[in-house]
Order: C-alpha cells, then structure tokens, then sequence
C-alpha cells in the first residue's frame, strides 16, 4: 500500500499540474514545471548561501550551475547533483529543497547542474556536460572552497542515469568518494515486474515516449552511456547508495543495478522504499518517511565525507 501520507501530495501535485495545456510542449511543461516547484518550496535552510553561479564550457554548449554552500569556511566536501525531470525539464531551481538541505545537514557544499534538455538537446548532450562539471570541479576545487579529495556525485530519476553513466566513464580520471542515485533508471526494459505492477505511476507513466525523446537511436539507449547497468564492467565505481520507492515502474532497475555493483564487489546500501513512489522527496512537506529518507541519504553521504 502507499504510504497514506503521500495522498495530499498527489493530490497537490496535480492540482498544480492541471492548468497545463493538453497539447503544452517540451519548452511549456519545462517553465511550468518552473512554476509548480515555486509554489511548493520549503524554506531554504538559514546556514547556507544560495546565490553563486558559474557558467562551464562543455562540448555542447556552456552549461549552468547554481551553488549550494554551507556558511562554514574552508575546504568542504562536495556532492554535483543532477536533478530529475525526464531529461526533458528541472533546474537547480525545481530540486532546491533536496539541494539544500543536503548542504545545511552535512555543512558541505552541493553544485546542481542544469544540464541541456532534450528534445532540443538529446542524448548524449546532457552527460557530455555532465562530466564537463565534474572536472571543472575537480580542477578548481581550490576556488570552490571544496575538498578535492572528498566529491561525491549523485542526482535522482535521469539525473541520477546521468550521475551513474558519469561515474562509469571518470573511473580511474577523477575521483570521487561515492554515488547518491535515488530512483534511478539504469536500463529501459519495460517488460521488469515493476513497471507491469506500476503502469500509471503514480508521477511517471512508463511508456517509452521520454526515453525516445531523450535518446533517439535505440541501439544507444541500449548502450552504456545511456543504460548504465549494460555496462562491460561495474568494478572500480565508488561506494554508492540506491534507493529505490515500492511503487515505482523504476524500481526494479535500479535493484538491478545494485546487484550488478554488488557482484563487482562495490560496496552497496539499497534502500528498498517500502510504500514509497517515484519523485517522493518532492512529498517531504507531506509525508514524514520521506523527509526520513533524505535524511539516511545525508547521513551515508556524512560517513563517505569523513572516510574521504
């Protein structure tokens, strides 16, 4: 059963959502995504600072990220987040909540990339600047007031894809303490238990048309820069907490991808989700086990900062 709890949520959720034109395109869906997450924004934590932005030049384009900081000086650890929203739509701006917080709890600094959208910018634009912000961080930590030694990587639904495929292509270039995937897809196979069990969602309704969007080509969305769990090899990936939600069309991707990592002895934590659904750190404000959940995540990523 879903957690009763995520039931206002969903009913908030689509009220917000309800005003958006049936034929909206990518680009309209893309501001009133801007729109809803505004309107459902927590209070951003009094100890951090919100307010830097750099530009990085990548092979596709120049690319933005927003930059969350904890009030402490001196060298912090760092976590780049990529946030979800089908490849299609999010910013720093519609994940702030999950960004921000994860900052203020572990006193460190969270980079959230706004990486190019598809269809206008399709696959493999997005994780091209993916891995342009990660050895721009790497290269000005010193600058960045982060700790070049402790860089975590981590996103949740496509950004965590892109947070996974960028962790496989940096092994052995730049290094990084951990991985935060949160319901992540790692293949698109729709014929797994979970997407028959969860075939409305409930946020996502798993019919192929966003992976099409995203990545055209079929025989690329089937490779590994696109599907992570078709990777030749899993071994040499940081530490990395998956987790998951019980009613996710997602979910079984992502346990698969844990027990890939597990058979290439990297050290794993899968939280399961019980009761839980795609998207629910956006229900922190509704649901407690949510807010929990955010909270187990700051808390592996403490222990990844301190073992770094």
């Amino acid at each position: 059963m879903i957690n009763p709890q995520l039931h206002a949520f969903l009913d908030r959720w689509a009220r917000e959502w309800a005003t958006l034109k049936p034929d909206a395109t990518p680009a309209d869906r893309r501001a009133h995504f801007e729109v809803v997450a505004a309107n459902m924004r927590l209070e951003t934590p009094r100890d951090i600072t919100t307010e830097a932005e750099h530009w990085i030049e990548s092979s596709h384009g120049p690319v933005r990220v927003r930059v969350f900081r904890h009030q402490d000086s001196g060298a912090q650890p760092c976590l780049i987040y990529m946030h979800g929203g089908a490849w299609m739509q999010g910013s720093p701006e519609t994940h702030w909540d999950i960004t921000a917080r994860l900052a203020s709890w572990n006193r460190q600094t969270v980079i959230s990339v706004d990486y190019a959208k598809a269809p206008e910018n399709p696959f493999p634009a997005a994780l091209e600047q993916v891995i342009a912000v990660t050895h721009w961080v790497h290269d000005n930590a010193a600058d960045l007031g982060v700790d070049r030694a402790r860089v975590a990587i981590g996103g949740d639904s496509a950004g965590a894809n892109l947070a996974a495929v960028a962790a496989l292509e940096l092994r052995g270039v730049v290094p990084l303490i951990g991985q935060l995937l949160v319901y992540p897809p790692c293949d698109f196979d729709r014929t797994r238990p979970s997407y028959i069990e969860n075939p409305d969602g409930p946020l996502i309704k798993p019919d192929g048309k966003v992976e099409a969007l995203y990545c055209p080509n079929p025989e690329d969305l089937d490779g590994p820069r696109a599907s992570p769990l078709h990777a030749a090899s899993h071994s040499g990936l940081p530490p990395t907490f998956i987790a998951v939600g019980e009613h996710d069309p997602l979910r079984d991707s992502g346990v698969a991808y844990a027990e890939a990592l597990e058979k290439a002895c990297v050290p794993v934590v899968l939280d399961p989700g019980q009761g839980l659904i795609h998207g629910y750190l956006r229900a922190m404000d509704y649901c407690e086990d949510a807010m929990r959940k955010l909270r187990g995540m700051a808390d592996w990523l403490a222990t990844q900062n301190a073992a770094g």
